[in-house]
C-alpha cells in the first residue's frame, strides 16, 4: 500500500469515526432524556398509584418510548431515510417492545426472584434494566429502524441541494449536462 492509499484509508476511518461518535452522542442525548422520563413516569405511576411495580415499569418504559421516538426520528437520525415511514415506525415498536422486556425483566427478576422491593432498590434495578435494554436498542435502531440512505441517493441529494444553492446565488440556471440534469431532478 502506498502512502496516498494509507492517509485515504485513514482519512475514511477518521470520518467514519467522527460521524459514529456524533451519532452515539446524539443517541446518548435523547437517551438521557428519555432515561429521565421513564425513571420521572416510574416514580410518579408508583407515588399515586397502587400498581405493581413492574406493571408501573412497563407504564413508564411505554411513555418512555413515545419521547424517544420522537427524538431520534427528528434529532438523532433525521439525515437518515424517511421514505418508509410505516415500516420504521413498525420496527421501532417491535425493538423497543423486546428492550421494554429486557429492562423490566431486570426489575422483575431483582423484585420477584430476589424480594427488592424497596422505593431504591426498584429505582436501581430500573436504571440498570435501561442500561442494559439500550445497548440492545442501539444496535437495533441503527441497524434496522433508520436505516442510512443508499449511497446514489445520498449523492443525488446533495448535488441537487448544490445546484439549487448555487442557482440562488447566481440567479441563473447552471450550465453543462451535470447542472441540467440536476436541475431537472428539482422540478
Amino acid at each position: 500500500m502506498d502512502g496516498a492509499t494509507g492517509s485515504t484509508t485513514r482519512a475514511g476511518l477518521r470520518n467514519r469515526l467522527t460521524v459514529m461518535t456524533r451519532e452515539i452522542a446524539k443517541f446518548g442525548a435523547v437517551g438521557g432524556a428519555g432515561v429521565l422520563v421513564n425513571i420521572g413516569a416510574f416514580n410518579l405511576v408508583r407515588h399515586v398509584t397502587d400498581l405493581q411495580v413492574v406493571r408501573a415499569g412497563i407504564i413508564a418504559t411505554v411513555v418512555a418510548i413515545a419521547f424517544n421516538y420522537v427524538g431520534f426520528r427528528y434529532f438523532t437520525y433525521r439525515e437518515r431515510d424517511k421514505t418508509g415511514r410505516t415500516r420504521e415506525l413498525t420496527l421501532f415498536l417491535v425493538f423497543s417492545a423486546v428492550g421494554l422486556v429486557i429492562e423490566n425483566g431486570v426489575l422483575y427478576t431483582a423484585t420477584y426472584a430476589f424480594g427488592w422491593d424497596s422505593p431504591l432498590q426498584s429505582n436501581v434495578f430500573k436504571f440498570i434494566g435501561i442500561g442494559v435494554a439500550t445497548l440492545f436498542r442501539f444496535w437495533s435502531y441503527r441497524s434496522w429502524v433508520f436505516k442510512a440512505l443508499p449511497v446514489r441517493e445520498a449523492v443525488q441529494q446533495a448535488e441537487s441541494i448544490l445546484v439549487a444553492k448555487g442557482n440562488e446565488t447566481s440567479g441563473a440556471p447552471r450550465t453543462g449536462t451535470r447542472g441540467a440534469r440536476s436541475s431537472a431532478r428539482l422540478r
